[in-house]
């Protein structure tokens, strides 16, 4: 009886720190698909795909007419039970991914992840706002001064 009891508790743990860790990935298929923002540099232009079972893949780019003029790639990926957002920027930190770790304040409609020692942004924030919309922001200090960017942006496919 007590090898019965000490199985099932295990199996019981397995089964729910596996539904833990795809939960947290499931939580984010609301970002899967291309989304665009018009701004006064041209069109932004964020795009999600499932890369695995445990990450999510995205790209960010500026369109001016035809010109592709600024690039960003995102590794969503969940590790020590968080989510890391690490992204890695055409000509900044000699192109290696910077690491943004999810923060307590993380919903199923909004994501925030947190890295205190980058320049600018310290925070990266999702909201979902509707199926087809979400509110992407990044924010924090630069030169000793607050500041936020804020990118509305609706679903294109």
């Amino acid at each position: 009886m007590k090898t019965k009891l000490i199985l099932s508790a295990i199996g019981l743990a397995v089964l729910s720190a596996w539904t833990a860790k795809q939960s947290e990935i499931k939580k984010l298929e609301w970002l899967l698909g291309t989304w665009e923002t018009k701004t006064p540099k041209g069109s932004l232009y964020e795009t999600w795909t499932r890369k695995s079972e445990t990450e999510l893949q995205g790209k960010s780019y500026y369109l001016n007419k035809k010109d592709t003029i600024f690039s960003e790639t995102v590794r969503l990926v969940e590790k020590d039970k968080k989510l890391h957002y690490m992204v890695s920027v055409k000509g900044q930190h000699g192109e290696l991914p910077v690491d943004f770790v999810s923060t307590p304040a993380s919903t199923p409609t909004s994501l925030v992840f947190e890295n205190l020692q980058n320049d600018f942004p310290q925070t990266i924030t999702y909201k979902k706002i509707r199926k087809d919309s979400l509110l992407a922001e990044i924010s924090g200090t630069m030169n000793g001064k607050k500041g936020k960017q804020a990118f509305p942006m609706r679903k294109i496919k």
